[in-house]
């Protein structure tokens, strides 16, 4: 049961990931067809994130009223429901009307998904759902490219999209005994802590979660400025044409993918806090090989290095969320944890493009040398914190 369930549980993660990705790719004929200025994506994208930081941030309360397989299949729905208003959208209006479900759906399954392998199974398995993550943000932009190449629309893409989650819907709707039969043990090791409803923001009340939300940060911001500023970068400042600029980006994300895929191997032998260390020095080491215009081939190699050093440190952190705070506290923690790496991502590219924009794109390696380096004080300090 519990494997079936873990199947369930990834192909969700693959469903999440497919959006993802879709509207910045889809973009360019989107804004064609509504006549729309050009920066309104990232209008779009503002509302989607705020309601995924929002319901991670209430995830805690949902999820304990209703129970993890019951917000997950409303979630799905909601992105489900979400995706089929994008297909079929008359107006740009309705675009930000269907942006509101895709977001809220998405920070509470998220969080609750997260907590639930992080109390139920092991470290390997954490690193594998975020590679099928990866997985399908992967393939939701090749999925509209192949479409767009054979005559197709954007809003067959987002049709298929919904389709599919659809009858992932209809898999969760049959699954939810399995939920709950796997939960009791969770249920149980809990129940004698867990008393009432205990304040919202009681979490940052906690030794350890504001270090740990550091962490977060930074690294989702990390990985969000590479995924939007790398190949502007490497266009710009390193001088390749945009489709090899375009080419490089997805290689980072493809290495991410690939390293996910080995961590899970790696936990096998080597603990989470050790991984989210290495992951970090890995990520410098990309960094600095971007740094001073050394020749393209250390640049390149830069892309895949961080791409791969950020690959242990999200799964593992989050697997570590039970045993540094407590399974007690782990629902409400890991809401706030996602909502937090969610304004990281939100936060961190827009701010490096009023960099970019004020003096140049060249500080992009610089910029992410900073973030790493606190990224990898607050790893560092909130390692210390547990080990004492």
């Amino acid at each position: 049961m519990a494997t079936l369930l873990l199947i369930i549980i990834d192909l969700t993660f693959i469903s999440l990931g497919l959006p993802d990705a879709l509207l910045g790719g889809g973009w360019p004929v989107i804004q064609a067809e509504f006549g729309v200025h050009y920066g309104f994506a990232g209008l779009v994208s503002m509302i989607i994130t705020g309601g995924t930081i929002l319901s991670s941030i209430f995830s805690s309360r949902v999820l304990k009223q209703f129970g993890t397989g019951w917000v997950t299949l409303i979630s799905v729905a909601m992105t489900a429901l979400a995706l089929f208003g994008f297909a079929q959208a008359p107006s740009f209006a309705w675009l930000i009307l269907a942006a509101l479900p895709l977001g809220l759906g998405g920070g509470a399954v998220d969080a609750g998904l997260n907590t639930f392998i992080a109390g139920h199974y092991e470290s390997r398995h954490m690193s594998w759902l975020h590679c099928f993550w990866g997985i399908g943000a992967l393939s939701g932009p090749l999925l509209l490219s192949a479409i767009l190449a054979r005559g197709g629309t954007w809003r067959s893409c987002y049709l298929l999209i919904a389709s599919a989650q659809v009858v992932l819907v209809t898999a969760l709707l049959f699954s939810l005994p399995l939920w709950t039969r796997i939960s009791r043990r969770l249920i149980a090791a809990v129940a004698p802590v867990v008393t009432g409803h205990p304040p919202l923001f009681f979490p940052l009340k906690i030794r350890g979660v504001k270090t740990a939300f550091l962490v977060y940060f930074c690294y989702c911001g990390i990985e969000a400025t590479m995924g939007l500023w790398g190949g502007s970068y490497l266009y710009m400042t390193r001088g390749l044409n945009p489709a090899s600029a375009a080419a490089w980006v997805s290689l980072f994300y493809v290495s991410l993918t690939l390293g996910r895929f080995l961590t899970g191997f790696i936990t096998y032998k080597v603990a989470n806090k050790n991984l989210i260390r290495a992951g970090c020095l890995v990520i410098l080491s990309g960094v600095s090989l971007m740094l001073f215009h050394l020749p393209l081939f250390f640049t390149l190699s830069g892309f895949l290095l961080t791409g791969l050093g950020c690959a242990p440190i999200f799964p593992c952190m989050l697997h570590e969320t039970p045993d540094r705070f407590g399974a007690a506290n782990a629902q409400a923690i890991m809401g706030f944890q996602m909502a937090v790496a969610y304004i990281g991502a939100a936060i961190l590219p827009p701010a490096f493009g009023f960099i970019a924009s004020a003096i140049s794109l060249d500080l992009l390696p610089f910029f992410l040398l900073g973030c790493v380096t606190l990224l990898l004080f607050g790893s560092e300090a909130l390692r210390n914190v547990f080990d004492h």
